[in-house]
């Protein structure tokens, strides 16, 4: 059985970080993270142990949020005047799209160990923890390396944009 209070101190800015991460919006990420706790105290399936108390969080966390961004979007969809936003929508994913292939671009010829903290921790969503243990390196290594390649991959996005 799981102390639910202890659970709740030990990783609420975590899930609320995590969300924040992926929704860049502190209003929804703070309803979410609410909800990803309620959802974990009352859920019928309960923690199994099969990964860590926080991943599990997560995938919770996770799911919420992409629950809540199919609600907009058919909310969007169902309003009258939407035609105007869904147009700024599809130009935001046209932008986004082109915005990853450009990180993983840049992320193919970027040296060890930046490439492989940068991925696990954006696509792999990992902690910083998980990835230092992964490197048998300290969480501020991790944390440090991963900072690192933002840096290289803003400076080479930058300097892209200087030579267009």
């Amino acid at each position: 059985m799981l102390d639910y209070e202890g659970l709740y101190d030990a990783y609420y800015m975590q899930v609320y970080s995590f969300l924040l991460t992926m929704s860049r919006d502190r209003n929804l990420s703070e309803e979410l993270t609410a909800q990803t706790f309620y959802k974990a105290v009352t859920a019928k399936s309960e923690f199994r142990g099969e990964g860590s108390e926080l991943t599990w969080l997560c995938a919770i966390a996770k799911n919420l949020l992409v629950d809540e961004q199919r609600r907009r979007v058919r909310q969007r969809e169902l309003e009258p005047d939407s035609a105007p936003a869904q147009a700024g929508v599809m130009e935001d994913d046209a932008l986004d799209r082109d915005m990853a292939f450009r990180i993983h671009m840049i992320l193919h010829d970027m040296p060890e160990p930046y490439k492989e903290v940068f991925q696990l921790r954006v696509f792999g969503e990992l902690a910083f923890r998980e990835i230092g243990r992964i490197f048998g390196k300290t969480e501020t290594w991790a944390r440090v390396t991963y900072h690192r390649a933002r840096l290289k991959i803003q400076e080479r996005m930058e300097g892209e944009e200087d030579g267009d």
